[in-house]
């Protein structure tokens, strides 16, 4: 018996200790996952300021100093105490900095304003943050920020209806609030032109159609519709304010392109992708004359397609300065001569400059996370493979560094929407899992947005149907080229990727050895159920995509569909992490889903912060999180994981950890 384990020994575990010794060091997770050190830089429009974001007494808040000066010179402006500031913008003539902010993750939003020139209060080191909304369980929204009006701004509050906004004019300086129209038409959106003049609104028929309204004075007037399996978009109005640029994919076009609305006279096409590939995934206008500069299409990687020479040739420069990586442009002075410059790719976190357009001046500001040491990042490539119908599926794989690509063990990540989907560039979790020896895939898959209406709409009624099929089918593409090792797959996501981790354990019980859900719905009706008011306008089109729970088809569908209704064919251990304040996936989609399975005899854990909504922002819950998530795969599926947790980190854990057997579910 020696002689066998000792040859088990050779022959096995030898060959995976040697990859590992191969392989970059353990990462700290903190460098991951802890409070970013410095980001969000912009400038002010008066050429004045660069501010920033930064911990201030613990908490990531904003903060400010000279463009000249250097950065031990900032100050603070803001001091959230323990909700980190995740963004934040100046108004337009750079007299404040304005940010938005719930509470414990409810996204019941309130404005802030802060005068970034005013004295430091003594009790908090930092000048005065005024609330603009005062609002208890209301959500504010910004419309408009009007270049002419820099005193003004525009907002709606569903303070009188929770599920449409009214529309306010909010003075700044003073914080007067006036309300302009009362939404008792059910608007969902309101636009407004270059001179802060109320010119459009869109609401959602109760087909689900989207229909663009010009707003007169004797009232609304239809302009412009798409139907609910298309999408209609204003993105700029032209310098003289008679047209409006759109992005559509309205009738018989399948990806959507770039239009020019005329309210008179229709509309006329302006551009559609070039190589017929994908979407438009944006378009980049000048903030001084209002024409287009740009158009963009992100493919396996994004495509520029610029319309203005002088901007071409900046970019091209700025390629030429910072090769092998994407250049994206950010906030500017209000003349577009100094802008706010990010470089990043998929192995680079991001690196801010300050770009002078007239000298030419390339300045590095900071590193995204500087401590992390790039030549231990992995490479992120492209793949496409088959789905079971045969419809082609692109998605993203990022294997570990410093190991052969044979025989690893695989996590798989979809994102979260489902509409929207994956790019190419850095990403936190492929990349620390990587770190952990994983091979990570993110898969575009059916229901993703860009790359056309068709492919879509294929997504249409198939969660956890032929939308899961095209997470399996990478599974077994991996395993066929001898990538992956079939007995350690895994499987985790966010929103509808911890719907997808559900739907992967519960439908194709023998694929996955282990799966952590994040704030993923474990049941489409109780969903769609607790949808916020706030969502009303989109219910439609959210039914359409999925299904009707009014219809006795619809509800069928959901019902199997929903993981928890198949907990009995779970045999995978479960990770499941939530949000005690989520008001898209409410708790009980986790409580019920925990109980199932706990019910039918699977190992469980369970994590439930009590201050975070849809997905952690707080740093110190995601440490806890994610070093319960490290170990409890690196033992379902024998990958790395840094055994070592700090004492504060541990600490938390210990606190939002909840033993599954104390779940209870009422009934509703």
């Amino acid at each position: 018996m020696r002689v066998f384990w000792r040859a088990f020994v050779l022959l096995v575990l030898m060959p995976v200790l040697t990859s590992y010794a191969e392989m970059p060091p353990i990462l700290d997770r903190n460098l991951f996952f802890g409070e970013v050190q410095i980001s969000g830089a912009q400038i002010s429009p008066d050429g004045e300021w660069i501010s920033f974001l930064k911990p201030y007494k613990g908490t990531r808040n904003i903060w400010v100093k000279k463009i000249e000066e250097p950065f031990d010179a900032a100050k603070p402006v803001s001091a959230e105490s323990t909700r980190p500031i995740s963004g934040y913008f100046w108004t337009r003539d750079s007299k404040y900095i304005l940010y938005s902010q719930d509470k414990d993750g409810d996204e019941n939003f309130n404005v802030y304003a802060i005068d970034p020139r005013a004295s430091a209060e003594p009790s908090t080191g930092v000048p005065p943050t005024r609330n603009l909304t005062h609002a208890q369980g209301v959500r504010a929204m910004i419309y408009a920020v009007p270049k002419n009006t820099p005193n003004v701004i525009y907002i709606g509050l569903n303070d009188r209806d929770k599920a449409w906004h009214d529309l306010y004019r909010l003075t700044l300086s003073t914080g007067e609030r006036q309300l302009l129209r009362k939404n008792t038409e059910e608007i969902a959106d309101w636009v407004f032109d270059h001179e802060g003049k109320l010119r459009l609104a869109a609401k959602t028929t109760s087909a689900g159609d989207t229909v663009i309204l010009r707003v007169d004075s004797d009232g609304f007037h239809p302009i412009y519709q798409c139907s609910v399996l298309e999408s209609c978009d204003t993105l700029e109005f032209t310098a003289d304010n008679k047209q409006v640029y759109l992005s559509s994919n309205k009738g018989e076009h399948d990806l959507t392109d770039l239009e020019l609305l005329d309210p008179a006279t229709g509309v006329t096409t302006v551009e559609s992708d070039p190589e017929k590939r994908v979407d438009l995934g944006d378009a980049l206008f000048s903030d001084v004359d209002h024409r287009l500069l740009a158009t963009i299409y992100e493919d396996d990687k994004p495509r520029w397609y610029w319309k203005d020479k002088a901007f071409e040739q900046n970019y091209d420069w700025l390629r030429s300065k910072l090769p092998n990586k994407e250049v994206h442009f950010g906030s500017h002075s209000k003349d577009e001569q100094v802008w706010i410059v990010s470089a990043s790719s998929d192995t680079e976190p991001g690196e801010t400059y300050v770009f002078n357009r007239k000298t030419k001046a390339l300045n590095l500001q900071y590193r995204i996370r500087e401590e992390i040491p790039r030549d231990a990042l992995a490479t992120m490539t492209t793949i496409h493979y088959p789905s079971s119908d045969g419809t082609e599926i692109s998605a993203y794989l990022t294997l570990p560094k410093g190991v052969a690509a044979k025989s690893l063990p695989l996590l798989v990540y979809p994102h979260g929407g489902p509409w929207v989907r994956d790019s190419w560039g850095y990403d936190t979790f492929a990349q620390f899992f990587a770190n952990r020896g994983y091979a990570v895939l993110q898969p575009n898959f059916r229901g993703s947005t860009g790359f056309g209406k068709r492919f879509l709409n294929a997504g249409n009624g198939e969660w956890g149907r032929t939308m899961q099929d095209d997470l399996t089918w990478g599974v077994k593409y991996l395993v066929a080229q001898g990538t992956v090792d079939p007995k350690r797959v895994g499987i985790s996501g966010g929103s509808y990727g911890g719907y997808a981790a559900l739907a992967g354990v519960a439908f194709t019980p023998d694929l996955y050895a282990g799966a952590v859900s994040i704030v993923g719905p474990s049941n489409l009706i109780t969903l769609l159920n607790s949808i916020p008011p706030y969502w009303e306008a989109g219910r439609k089109q959210m039914y359409t995509r999925m299904a009707d729970p009014t219809t006795s088809a619809g509800k069928a569908l959901l019902e199997a569909e929903s993981p928890l209704n198949s907990a009995s064919k779970i045999r995978t251990p479960l990770m499941i992490v939530q949000g005690a304040n989520d008001p898209r996936v409410n708790k009980r989609e986790s409580d019920q889903i925990v109980a199932a399975v706990r019910d039918h005899g699977i190992p469980v854990e369970y994590l439930v912060a009590p201050d975070e909504g849809h997905g952690f922002h707080r740093p110190i819950n995601n440490l806890a999180m994610i070093a319960a998530m490290e170990k409890f795969l690196a033992t379902q599926l024998k990958g790395r994981y840094q055994e070592q947790v700090p004492e504060d980190v541990a600490k938390r854990l210990t606190e939002i950890t909840v033993d599954p057997k104390s779940v209870t579910v009422t009934s509703k």
